[in-house]
């Protein structure tokens, strides 16, 4: 596992897989379906795995956290980057550092808030907890009106944070106020497209971000990749492409839980059976199973006639 601190060419270097996690009948940790899942997306030639919303580490308690982290370690690649998350409250945030301090991590991204907060109070709980840590944490940012482009750059400047995942819906992600400020102010090279594939050209392109995040990466590596890939060569013919295959899944995805379809979704595509999913959240009902079989069956054959390429 990659433990060296984090640098812009470390967020920059490949598409962010943000995978689900899998889990037994009594909820327990499946470590081989995990295993499973890990390997197919370094095969896929992924090497940086963030364990966020679609791992629902909003729901993991401290009482299996460890046995979480040291699994993750231990699993990955030599080059792999773990990225574990923790939150979304203050009190959550101070327990998993504690047990995250003494492992070798180099960040952990903090989970979107809901409860009650401030704009000033998430800033002055971002700096205590990564005092706390001992590491930058990386801000995901999926709302306007909890933190403001200006605080964000003074948290970098306090050295509490290395990285931004950015994802704040747009009907056109190409206009952006809000992360043009920040853009601005923190520059290009530490923030990341949070929204998977649908925006991650209009991200990259006019904003010059310097990757995205993806879930459906999980089951298509090499085509996620490839997408990343085409915007960096600047040909958009072939990136516009490459996107159109993802967005018939992102549609699914959107309108039906982007969490539990992608769940569901990798276990049909016979990579990993990811199991129960941990309350409060719950697997998707059978009258979704066909058209998510279906999704997971389209993107298998696509990466399937790319592996078979790169043979």
């Amino acid at each position: 596992m990659k433990t060296s601190p984090v640098r812009p060419e470390d967020i920059a270097r490949t598409v962010l897989s943000v995978p689900p996690l899998a889990r037994l009948p009594d909820l327990a940790l499946d470590r081989v379906a995990n295993a499973k899942l890990i390997r197919h997306i370094e095969a896929g030639g992924i090497r940086t795995m963030m364990y966020g919303g679609n791992a629902n580490f909003y729901h993991v308690g401290s009482y299996e956290l460890a046995g979480i982290l040291d699994f993750l370690a231990e699993t990955a690649g030599e080059d792999t980057w773990m990225i574990p998350s923790i939150g979304p409250d203050y009190g959550k945030m101070i327990d998993q550092v504690d047990v995250m301090r003494s492992r070798a991590f180099p960040t952990a991204m903090v989970l979107p808030q809901s409860p009650p907060v401030s704009i000033d109070g998430i800033a002055a709980g971002l700096r205590r907890v990564a005092d706390r840590f001992g590491r930058p944490l990386i801000l995901y940012i999926k709302d306007e009106g909890r933190v403001t482009p200006d605080g964000v750059a003074r948290l970098f400047e306090d050295g509490a944070l290395c990285g931004v995942k950015y994802a704040i819906p747009r009907a056109n992600p190409s206009e952006d106020a809000f992360l043009k400020e920040l853009v601005r102010l923190i520059g290009t090279e530490r923030i990341v497209s949070g929204m998977g594939e649908r925006p991650a050209i209009a991200h990259l392109k006019d904003f010059k971000l310097a990757a995205f995040t993806s879930g459906l990466v999980c089951i298509a590596p090499r085509t996620s990749n490839s997408l990343l890939a085409a915007i960096r060569r600047s040909d958009w013919a072939e990136a516009e492409r490459i996107r159109q295959i993802f967005v018939p899944a992102e549609d699914l995805r959107e309108k039906h839980g982007f969490i539990p379809v992608l769940h569901d979704a990798v276990t049909f595509s016979g990579i990993a059976d990811m199991g129960r999913m941990l309350p409060l959240l719950s697997n998707l009902p059978e009258t979704l199973h066909a058209p998510v079989r279906k999704l997971a069956s389209d993107l298998v054959a696509v990466e399937a006639q790319l592996t078979q390429k790169a043979a």
